[in-house]
């Protein structure tokens, strides 16, 4: 079995691909949580985001992290 260590990208010949422009529901937490996730608990801070994905999976997400990938729909 072929070990990729985080990191260490491998010299693979890489294809680029577009994330499909999914809406998700989303919501900034004011206060640190816990969220029972697909792969288990996961811990969330004080203004992470708790999402809810296309099937229902929630899962965190760090601050920093939304405001590089997702663009807020406003109202």
């Amino acid at each position: 079995m072929l070990k990729i260590e985080q990191g260490n990208i491998p010299d693979f010949n890489f294809k680029q691909a577009l994330k499909k422009p999914i809406p998700i529901r989303c919501f900034q937490m004011k206060e640190p949580f816990k969220v029972e996730t697909l792969e288990g608990i996961m811990l969330g801070k004080k203004g992470d985001w708790l999402m809810v994905g296309v099937t229902g999976e929630m899962y965190p997400c760090d601050q920093k992290i939304f405001n590089l990938t997702y663009d807020l729909k406003i109202k």
